[in-house]
């Protein structure tokens, strides 16, 4: 064989190869309709359960933003983005029926659901013209105004301060865009419903109930109403299904490192924490679990699956595994507690528990790449956990809460250890105790008038 000739040959392959049409991509169209479910549980560490049907939690559900009761409860379209807490558990259903665009629909759901047997799917309401009631203009005094105060920004679970922190944003001497970048950090694309004209909804003006207690999604469900694909039926599972509230427990005063423990929550995919607070008249504390830095404020919402194993490996979230973190020392206490004032400046803390974000369709793809593939239907279903907490407010076993200073009950002797290292500052667990209103309705402490002193206002 003459071996001269390979290099020719291989050559003159690679130039046929290259003449050849390219493959080929499937031509995939959109779905006839299109259902989009995001299951929300949420709750505040330390604070009973409050069911926003009930009296008072309508109230406050009212207060804080909600639709203040009627037709079956007190929740609006939307909420299951968020971190409601009143009521603890929403849900949200948004479906794009291109053959009938903005035509009631219903969701056939399951007995364990505790919403009836159907949920009605009804169009966005006709928007209401806004009036101008304040001036459009900014005053001059404003505009005159240098921001001040500083942003000092920590990472990391841990007793103690790392080494090259905190990372400091002073107001007065930067640039502008500093205070943007204080609060960039990593986010992932929307994957939700992007409501519109011709889209239905749940819930609506017709039903608000919220989900119980013991709701349950898991069984068969059915879109029915004119142009709906007769086959759109699909079953949910326990990965679909609503998520435990977190147990989150934590001991110490912000003068401390504070401990903080939790239970493993079902389903849950990973976790993050954030908190933050004022100390003194114009600094605002920024932490985060992630070991990198980043702000979080992009992280508490519903994350694609591909998104949580990515950043789990980037320790910017913390496996599922974990249930332990530790707030270093003395980052949240206030620096000078002169006459009438706390020693003890405290913040607020939030944490997620990221479930599963689940797809199904029908018919599925076709085996032969030249096939058209237009779904009759696809649903995209996905689940999440959070609570809030008030540093320095230690919570217990129990899930009660107890102010700084107050003694253990020994009811509470059953909680978990403190973390690794944090034995001498972790106090024991709470005693059973009722938050008081101001408590329920000023959740960020006095941290919202940073924001405000931030800007000399």
């Amino acid at each position: 064989m003459n071996h001269s000739l390979l290099p020719l040959g291989a050559a003159l392959l690679a130039l046929g190869l290259g003449a050849l049409p390219a493959a080929q991509a499937q031509n995939v169209k959109p779905p006839k309709a299109q259902l989009w479910m995001d299951v929300s549980t949420g709750g505040m560490a330390g604070m009973p359960e409050m069911d926003g049907n009930s009296g008072m939690g309508a109230m406050l559900g009212g207060l804080m933003g909600g639709a203040g009761g009627g037709a079956g409860g007190n929740t609006t379209y939307g909420m299951a983005r968020g971190m409601s807490f009143m009521p603890p558990r929403v849900l949200d259903i948004a479906l794009y029926n291109r053959l009938k665009p903005g035509v009631e629909a219903a969701q056939l759901i399951p007995p364990g659901m505790r919403m009836g047997d159907k949920l009605p799917l009804l169009p966005l309401p006709p928007a209401q013209p806004v009036k101008e009631s304040e001036p459009t203009e900014v005053p001059e005094e404003y505009k005159r105004e240098t921001p001040k105060g500083r942003i000092l920004i920590y990472w990391g679970c841990g007793t103690e301060v790392r080494p090259g922190q905190p990372r400091i944003i002073d107001l007065a001497r930067g640039n502008p865009a500093d205070f943007g970048s204080a609060f960039a950090g990593r986010y992932a694309p929307d994957r939700g419903a992007r409501v519109g004209p011709g889209y239905v909804l749940f819930p609506n003006e017709r039903n608000r109930v919220s989900l119980s207690r013991d709701s349950s999604l898991i069984g068969e469900h059915q879109i029915q109403g004119d142009g709906v694909p007769p086959s759109f039926k699909f079953a949910l599972a326990a990965a679909q299904d609503v998520m435990p509230a977190i147990e989150l427990q934590s001991s110490g005063s912000p003068k401390d490192s504070i401990a903080l423990n939790w239970r493993s929550v079902n389903q849950a995919r990973a976790y993050f924490l954030h908190a933050m607070g004022s100390v003194g008249e114009n600094d605002m504390v920024m932490w985060s679990s992630s070991e990198i830095p980043d702000s979080g404020m992009g992280l508490f919402d519903y994350l694609p699956n591909g998104t949580i194993d990515r950043w789990i490996k980037d320790k910017v979230l913390l496996t599922p595994e974990t249930t332990q973190c530790a707030i270093p020392r003395g980052i949240f206490a206030a620096k000078d507690a002169g006459a009438g004032r706390r020693g003890d400046s405290g913040g607020m803390l939030r944490m997620i528990a990221y479930g599963s974000e689940s797809n199904f369709v029908h018919p599925p793809r076709p085996a032969d790449p030249k096939a058209v593939w237009e779904p009759d239907w696809a649903v995209r279903v996905r689940v999440k956990s959070s609570t809030l907490a008030m540093l320095g407010e230690e919570t217990g076993s129990s899930g009660a809460r107890r102010a700084r200073g107050s003694r253990p009950s020994p009811a509470d002797t059953n909680a978990p250890p403190p973390a690794a290292g944090q034995e001498g500052s972790a106090a024991a667990p709470a005693a059973p105790s009722s938050p008081s209103i101001t408590d329920v309705l000023n959740p960020l402490g006095n941290t919202g008038n940073v924001l405000k002193g931030l800007f000399g206002r």
